[in-house]
């Protein structure tokens, strides 16, 4: 006969199908003692619960934490609300749990789920009806008891980050009967005042110490409220009602503190920082500017109408300069030009032939005689000397044979 042989992984993926088709295990609550409890920074929080017949080990991941509504602890007696499941690798089981309450507490847990799921199905956890927190506020409301650690931590801090703001308080009972209402009423009378902003809270305690902060009435009065409000139930670990539907959630009534009151020295700081910044880009404008006032200065200096004036006088100097230049080297040039013309004319001026024994002769029609054919015996004629002219009278005509020059 053949046995079959099983490789360990097989075998818990078996055992872990077995769990899953168990439908008990999916959702099973499971009352004990807390032990090995260690949270994690990445939220987790693994322990164990277990009795005086046995141990079982309970990991709740941090998308779940909201189903933890205290500080758990080593010894806490809870009842655990999850499902079963085996971890393939190290072929163990554990409770996955969705919620922790304190066992004995169970009534109270399911009045807080319940008025949770109410309200959150009315829309009043819902992000858009937050109110942002103001950043520089000048009054702050506090809502909590007169006395306890609270409400100091609240003066401590404001006086440290702030020691202009101010701080109202509205006594309130946190605790016990009527202190829902007392609450409710602080708020009301806070909004009155129309301070800044309202914090509302208180130290930590157990599920029923922080009871009055899961009342509807209070949730309420928190939505309603026209100024933002800062909840402060408790410790980090501590969620109420009152968390979920305020403004803004604070761990501590010391962390409440933080967010609410602005660090004046910090701004002093800032607004030092923001001025030399401030200061250095106006004195690099101003010097761009005076630059570019310098520039435009000396552009309309360089246009200035009598600027313009004064370099077109100078344009104007040169070029007649160039011209008298011109001038006088064409006047040179026609000087010698006119010498040697007149040279030239000197060379055939009539005068200097009559000096030299010629003479002038016209014809009674002040024609110039040129041949002996253009006059006849007894015409006048007239003879230009050099000192004088003579009348004269042709007694003959004598022609040169043609071909024959004289």
């Amino acid at each position: 006969m053949t046995k079959n042989i099983y490789s360990v992984g097989q075998v818990n993926t078996y055992i872990k199908n077995l769990f899953s088709q168990d439908f008990l295990l999916h959702q099973i609550s499971v009352k004990g003692e807390v032990s090995n409890c260690k949270y994690h920074s990445s939220g987790h929080i693994y322990f164990t619960i277990k009795d005086e017949k046995g141990a079982m080990s309970a990991i709740m991941f941090a998308g779940n934490r909201r189903g933890l509504a205290f500080p758990m602890k080593e010894g806490d007696k809870v009842v655990v609300t999850g499902s079963i499941e085996v971890y393939e690798r190290d072929g163990k089981y554990q409770i996955y749990a969705k919620e922790i309450t304190r066992d004995g507490m169970g009534d109270l847990y399911l009045r807080f789920e319940a008025l949770k799921r109410e309200l959150e199905e009315m829309g009043m956890f819902a992000q858009e009806y937050k109110q942002p927190i103001p950043k520089y506020a000048r009054t702050v409301g506090v809502v909590t008891a007169p006395t306890g650690a609270a409400v100091q931590d609240i003066r401590n801090i404001a006086t440290r980050r702030n020691p202009y703001v101010q701080l109202i308080l509205y006594p309130a009972l946190v605790q016990g009967e009527g202190a829902a209402a007392s609450i409710v009423n602080g708020i009301r009378a806070l909004e009155q005042m129309n301070v800044d902003v309202i914090i509302v809270g208180r130290g930590g305690g157990s599920i029923e110490d922080l009871w009055a902060f899961n009342e509807e009435i209070v949730a309420r009065a928190i939505f309603d409220c026209s100024i933002p409000i800062i909840s402060a139930v408790g410790h980090e670990t501590d969620w109420t009602i009152a968390d979920f539907v305020s403004d803004l959630r604070a761990p501590t009534p010391s962390a409440a503190a933080e967010l609410a009151v602005f660090d004046h020295e910090l701004v002093i700081r800032q607004l030092a920082t923001a001025k030399e910044r401030l200061d250095r880009k106006m004195e690099d404008k101003l010097i761009r500017s005076r630059e570019r006032a310098n520039f435009m200065q000396t552009r309309i200096r360089y246009l200035n109408p009598v600027n313009q004036l004064n370099e077109r006088r100078q344009r104007l100097m040169g070029w007649e300069e160039k011209l008298e230049e011109v001038m006088r080297w064409q006047l040179r040039e026609k000087r010698h030009k006119l010498q040697l013309l007149a040279g030239r004319l000197e060379g055939c001026s009539p005068v200097k032939k009559l000096s030299g024994g010629y003479a002038y002769v016209q014809t009674s029609q002040k024609k110039p005689l040129l041949h002996a054919s253009m006059v006849s015996p007894q015409d006048e004629l007239t003879i230009y000397l050099t000192d004088g002219s003579l009348t004269a009278m042709v007694t003959e005509v004598k022609e040169n044979e043609p071909g024959t020059r004289t």
